[in-house]
């Protein structure tokens, strides 16, 4: 069973029962599997026996395999907005501090980049892009408006994360180029696996005291 979402003329799936005890355990289980083995060729008989159930069981509790999809990308948002709201919430480190901007929001980025580019992380980092790229395909199915939740809630947290008097016109920017800094990144060290090169990009500085214009060579006549 592949993972070719219903056509639009498919009928609608019953709904699925209510939330149980059962059915948030075997929630945590995909969660777990799809962690391991990603989203891409997903069937439901190898999954309902790594999970320890059968997929008639499976489609029993979500009503479809197309909801149980839609259950997990939810709690993959879920999970990674409440690890994002819990790293933003702690005290920054001194050394961290020191090179933060003029209120302390570079320092919160840089934090969550430490936190997310962190090897632990790396399968829920995949997931996440395995299905923002999924979400905005011609076809979507299950994951469709993935990609756009996601960044509205990460938006939403950066945007708070910010000094009180902050304009909102200021803050939405920033928290914009801030989520657009850390995924191209995170994205980068999926592809080249080169964590001091995309750490160093985080946290260059820019301009021309960055980059000062080089002395010519000895003997050089001046321009």
């Amino acid at each position: 069973m592949g993972t070719t979402p219903s056509s639009p003329s498919s009928p609608s799936p019953a709904p699925s029962p209510p939330s149980s005890p059962r059915r948030t355990e075997l929630l945590d289980a995909c969660y777990g599997y799809l962690l391991e083995h990603g989203l891409t060729g997903l069937s439901l008989r190898p999954l309902a026996a790594a999970t320890g159930t059968s997929p008639r069981v499976l489609l029993y509790l979500f009503g479809s395999k197309d909801e149980l999809l839609r259950q997990l990308l939810a709690r993959a948002r879920h999970e990674q907005v409440a690890m994002m709201a819990a790293v933003l919430a702690e005290p920054a480190g001194a050394d961290i501090a020191a090179r933060a901007g003029c209120d302390g929001f570079d320092a919160l980025v840089e934090r969550l980049w430490t936190f997310f580019s962190a090897p632990e992380q790396r399968p829920t980092v995949r997931l996440t892009y395995e299905a923002f790229l999924l979400s905005l395909s011609h076809d979507p199915g299950p994951w469709a408006g993935f990609a756009g939740e996601a960044a509205r809630e990460w938006l939403d947290l950066l945007v708070r994360a910010q000094p009180p008097g902050t304009p909102p016109a200021l803050a939405e920017a920033r928290a914009t180029r801030a989520l657009a800094l850390i995924r191209g990144l995170l994205l980068d060290l999926l592809a080249c696996a080169e964590p001091q090169r995309a750490q160093s990009a985080l946290t260059v500085e820019t301009g021309p005291q960055a980059f000062p214009t080089p002395s010519p060579p000895p003997g050089t006549a001046p321009r």
